[in-house]
Parts: structure tokens; sequence; C-alpha cells
């Protein structure tokens, strides 16, 4: 019996390797991608420490007294009810040599915060006055209803700001 042969000029090579395309990019594509994120991400967190320093910074200035608010105020307009509530509030200060003070905050959020602040405050500050008020009468009417009198309940002639405690009308035991 006849042995077979390889055919005349021989077998064609064998494909052993696998021929798969390149999936993605390069390695030092995705490591720069990386290095971008991150630095961006390190940039944007550097930004909120500094604007939290700022603020704070800010807030500290508030409580020490040396801070001006009119520092801030460097606005053209300054309107004629704020003007006065910094009157009140700082009697020696000199609002026009104040206003181009070297303090102004880094942070645009510190600058919103205090722009709120110097807006809301009169207004919680009336709203608080009113509320005292009508507390203060109906307290006034109570004792009258009670007592018969008005009499004072500790005895001077100095008003003493009277201070409430919220108490829940059903107890549970």
């Amino acid at each position: 019996m006849p042995q077979d042969m390889p055919p005349t000029g021989g077998y064609e090579p064998v494909q052993y390797k696998r021929n798969l395309p390149a999936r993605g990019f390069r390695p030092a594509t995705y490591l720069i991608m990386v290095g971008a994120i991150c630095t961006y991400g390190f940039w944007r967190v550097g930004q909120g420490i500094r604007e939290q320093k700022t603020e704070e910074e800010m807030e500290e200035r508030a409580r020490d007294g040396e801070y001006r608010i009119a520092a801030i105020l460097g606005r053209e307009c300054l309107q004629e009810v704020q003007t006065k509530i910094y009157r009140i509030n700082w009697p020696d200060l000199d609002l026009e040599k104040e206003v181009n003070a070297d303090f102004v905050p880094h942070s645009e959020l510190a600058r919103e915060k205090m722009w709120s602040r110097i807006h809301l405050i009169p207004m919680l500050q009336a709203e608080e006055d009113r509320d005292q008020v009508r507390r203060h009468l109906a307290d006034k009417a109570r004792e009258r209803e009670l007592l018969g009198a008005e009499t004072k309940v500790y005895h001077s002639d100095r008003f003493v700001r009277p201070t409430f405690a919220v108490t829940p009308n059903e107890v549970t035991k």
C-alpha cells in the first residue's frame, strides 16, 4: 500500500497566531486621560477649599469685629436703608473711605452669601420683632386676665425681653 505523500510544492503555512484587532486605545492614551481627569478633579477640590477658607476667614473677621461690611459694597448705589443700618451698627464707620477698602473676598460664594445676608437680615429682624410684639401683647392680656391688674414680674421698671419656650399641646406619658 502506497503511503500518502505531501502534495507537490508542500502544504500551505499553518496559521497558529490569533488575528484579533486591537481593542481600545494604546495604554499611553489611557494614562494621559486618567492624568487629565485627576488633574481637573484636584483643581476643583483646590477651588472648593479656597472658597471655604475665604468664607471662614470672612466669618472669623465678622466675629472679631474687624470686618467692614462696607468694604464688600464696592457698588455706586448704597441704598438709604442700608446706609442707616450701617450707621446704627458701626457709628464710627466712614462709608466713603471704607468703600475703597482693600479687603475683597476672592470667593463668589462668599460674596453671594454676604449680599443675601445684607438684604435678608432687616426683613428677618422685622419679622422677629413683630412676632415678639404679638407674643408680648398676648402675654400681657393673659396676665391681666389671670391677675386682674398689670403687675411687674421682675419687680423692676426695666424692660426684660421675654423668653418663650415652645411646649406641646398634649403631653404623652
